[in-house]
C-alpha cells in the first residue's frame, strides 16, 4: 500500500493515472514556498528599515543630549578663566548675531562666578539695527549688574555698522592693524522695476487700504513724499547709532566730520580716530589684559536637529517671504 502523504515519488501509480492533480500540487506547493520567500523578505526588509530608524533617532537623542550638557553644563567649577562669546555673520533675527542667541550667552558668561572677564570676538558686516540695539541694552544692564567684570571686544576680520554697534558698547575694543573697523551708518536699499515693467507692457495691479500702505512697493512709482518719509526714518537710526558710539567711546573718540559718515577704515586708523583701543587677540587679552589664560566658550552653538531641520527645507517658506521684503528693511551695513 502506498504512502498516502507522499508527492510525486517516482512509481506512485495515482500520480503516474492522475498528472492534472500532480501538476495542481506541484503549482500549489510553488506558490506556497514562493510566497513565504517573499513574506520573510519583506519581514528582513522591516526588521532593517526599523533597526535603522532607532539607530538614527538614537543617535540623533545622544548627540542632542551631550550638545545641551556642554552648552549648559556647570562651569562653576572650572576655576578663573575668561569667558567667551563669538558674533559670526550678519545681525539678524538667526543665527550668532541674533538677540536671541547672544543674550543668554552673556547672561551666563556674566553670572559665572569663575568667569573674570568676558570677550565679545566679532566677526560682522552689520545687519539689524533692531537686534543690535536689544544686545547693547543687554549689556548696559549686565554692566551695571556686574560693574567689577568688564567686557572687552576683539575683532577678527570686520566689525562695521550693526556689529560697531553692538562693540561701542564694549569697555575696551581690539583690532588687528588689517582689520575692517566703521561704518557708523544706516541704509535702507531696494530696486524699482516700473521701466522695465512698461516696456514689456506689464501693468502692476496693488490694492491698499491706507494711502501710505504701498510704501517703498518696487513695482510703483516712488513718490517724493515716501522718500523723505523713509529718509527721515533712516536719518532718526543714525542718530540712535551715533548716541551709542558716543556713550560707549567716551572721549576715547576723536571726532571728525567723517566719523559717523558711513565710512570705514582699517584697524590701525581706527585706533588712531578713538574707534578702537588697541591691537589684540582673544589669547593676548585673556593672557595680558584679564590674567586668566583658560578661556571658556559660551557661544550658543545650533544642535544638530535644528541645523537637520533647516538642512531639508523646514523654513524655505518663511526665508522666501524675508527675501521678498528683506531690502527694505533699514540696514546698520
Amino acid at each position: 500500500m502506498s504512502d498516502p502523504t507522499s508527492i510525486d515519488q517516482p512509481g506512485d501509480s495515482r500520480l503516474a493515472s492522475n498528472p492534472t492533480m500532480s501538476n495542481w500540487e506541484r503549482d500549489t506547493l510553488e506558490k506556497l514556498v514562493f510566497a513565504t520567500v517573499q513574506e520573510r523578505r519583506s519581514a528582513r526588509r522591516w526588521s532593517i528599515f526599523f533597526k535603522l530608524g532607532f539607530l538614527i533617532v538614537a543617535l540623533l537623542a545622544l548627540w542632542a543630549y551631550y550638545d545641551f550638557n556642554f552648552a549648559s553644563g556647570d562651569t562653576e567649577n572650572l576655576g578663573r578663566h575668561t569667558a567667551l562669546i563669538e558674533i559670526n555673520g550678519e545681525i539678524e533675527a538667526e543665527g550668532s548675531g541674533a538677540a536671541d542667541t547672544v543674550i543668554p550667552s552673556l547672561n551666563k558668561a556674566f553670572s559665572d562666578p569663575g568667569s573674570a572677564a568676558v570677550v565679545l570676538r566679532i566677526d560682522s558686516p552689520g545687519g539689524s539695527p533692531v537686534q543690535a540695539g536689544i544686545i547693547v541694552d543687554e549689556i548696559q544692564r549686565l554692566k551695571r549688574g556686574y560693574p567689577d567684570k568688564p567686557l572687552y571686544v576683539v575683532v577678527d576680520e570686520i566689525c562695521a555698522s550693526g556689529g560697531y554697534y553692538i562693540a561701542s558698547a564694549a569697555d575696551r575694543i581690539y583690532v588687528n592693524k588689517a582689520s575692517i573697523v566703521g561704518s557708523v551708518g544706516v541704509l535702507m536699499d531696494s530696486f524699482g522695476f516700473t521701466g522695465t515693467m512698461e516696456k514689456l507692457g506689464v501693468e502692476r495691479r496693488l490694492l491698499t487700504a491706507g494711502e501710505n500702505k504701498g510704501f517703498l512697493d518696487p513695482f510703483s512709482p516712488q513718490s517724493e513724499k515716501h522718500r523723505e518719509h523713509a529718509q527721515t526714518m533712516l536719518n532718526e537710526i543714525h542718530q540712535q547709532f551715533i548716541s551709542v558710539v558716543r556713550a560707549g567711546r567716551g572721549k576715547r573718540l576723536k571726532e571728525t566730520p567723517e566719523t559717523f559718515s558711513g565710512l570705514y577704515w582699517t584697524g590701525a586708523r581706527a585706533v588712531d580716530m578713538g574707534l578702537a583701543d588697541a591691537f589684540g587677540t582673544v589669547d593676548t587679552v585673556a593672557r595680558d589684559i584679564v590674567k586668566a589664560e583658560d578661556i571658556v566658550d559660551y557661544t550658543a552653538h545650533e544642535g544638530l536637529p535644528e541645523r537637520v531641520l533647516k538642512k531639508f527645507g523646514a523654513s524655505v517658506g518663511e526665508s522666501a517671504v524675508r527675501a521678498a521684503y528683506h531690502s527694505a528693511v533699514p540696514k546698520l551695513r
